[in-house]
């Protein structure tokens, strides 16, 4: 089968490679389209702080269940699914209190092992979704970022009374917003990327506009109060150490951005017991693409009409052109020649 291979920082190449084999449990699934994520740029950029070379990235993958490995049951062949890509080990401490997305030997489809950049993929077959039938292959693909921002409303106890303020207009900010907009919140979005705001807009959100004097317009905005949820969705550390500046007193803020293993961030001390805020991590997600395929089923979730398709074969020339410039694309999506 033809595959998209990361074998090292900077370095991706299309190669045929031997179709995997679903082990006891396993499923194997045609990939029919494949997501490019942060994560994957951060793969191909060398910051991914959890990935192995060589490896076949790409976690957000939607296909068509193809055979079952020695003792493996669930959707008929030829079903139509989305794979969550966390696979817990079910002992630790995080997978027995129903945290397996923090499972303390994780293993991530398309990090630790391979993944969806390719005609085929083998999963655990407890690991999918059935697509409903009005949502094609292309829009599938985006369960897993939707869960994504299934899983941060849901930490940050979201509903159609809260006013949410989400850092970053990326995909996985704009799924924020999307998934906090179908609760029925106000939600304001800020980002450095004017053409990125815009897209925040056209989805819901009442933009601000990013970088000094952030923090002031944000309270003039306020009366001085701050927000009652802050989102944290970019991955810097300037923008995480803004967020008790940015909160309300008893409000809530949630981070789902990514910084280097090692590396710390400041926050104002006072402020924890002077705000009484509560600060929630946010992980990838835990039983959320039920609710992330019947947002995207019920036409409340618009991301995919901004989204570009490509042919898998593109892949490198994709991942050199994001790599240069991170805002040429709003999202990619990849259809193996072969589906």
């Amino acid at each position: 089968m033809r595959a998209a291979i990361f074998d090292a920082p900077q370095a991706i190449r299309m190669a045929d490679v031997a179709k995997p084999t679903p082990g006891p449990g396993e499923v194997l699934v045609k990939v029919k389209a494949a997501g490019l994520c942060a994560g994957d740029l951060y793969i191909y950029t060398g910051k991914n702080p959890y990935v192995s070379y060589p490896r076949i990235g790409c976690h957000e993958i939607a296909g068509v269940v193809e055979a079952y490995g020695p003792g493996a049951a669930g959707p008929a062949v030829g079903t139509r699914v989305v794979v969550d890509p966390f696979i817990g080990c079910g002992k630790c401490y995080p997978c027995r209190i129903g945290k397996r997305n923090c499972c303390a030997n994780l293993t991530i489809i398309g990090v630790h092992r391979e993944g969806g950049f390719a005609d085929y993929v083998a999963a655990p077959a407890s690991n999918l979704n059935v697509v409903p039938d009005s949502l094609t292959d292309f829009e599938a693909a985006f369960a897993e970022p939707v869960a994504i921002g299934v899983q941060g409303c849901r930490r940050g106890e979201v509903t159609a009374e809260d006013t949410v303020f989400v850092l970053g207009a990326g995909p996985i900010g704009l799924a924020v917003v999307e998934v906090a907009r179908a609760r029925g919140a106000k939600v304001y979005a800020t980002d450095l990327s004017a053409e990125r705001l815009s897209t925040a807009a056209d989805l819901g959100a009442t933009p601000i506009a990013g970088g000094a004097g952030l923090i002031e317009r944000v309270l003039e905005l306020t009366n001085g109060e701050g927000m009652p949820v802050v989102v944290e969705a970019t991955g810097a550390i300037a923008a995480m150490e803004q967020t008790m500046d940015l909160v309300a007193a008893g409000g809530r803020i949630v981070i789902l951005g990514l910084v280097k293993k090692g590396q710390g961030i400041t926050l104002p001390g006072l402020d924890f017991t002077r705000k009484e805020v509560t600060i929630y991590g946010s992980r990838a997600s835990v039983d959320c693409f039920p609710e992330a395929l019947d947002l995207l089923a019920s036409g409340k979730i618009h991301y995919p009409k901004i989204a570009s398709s490509f042919a898998l074969g593109e892949a490198p020339a994709i991942f050199a052109k994001l790599a240069d410039n991170p805002m040429a694309l709003h999202k990619a999506v990849f259809i193996p020649e072969a589906a």
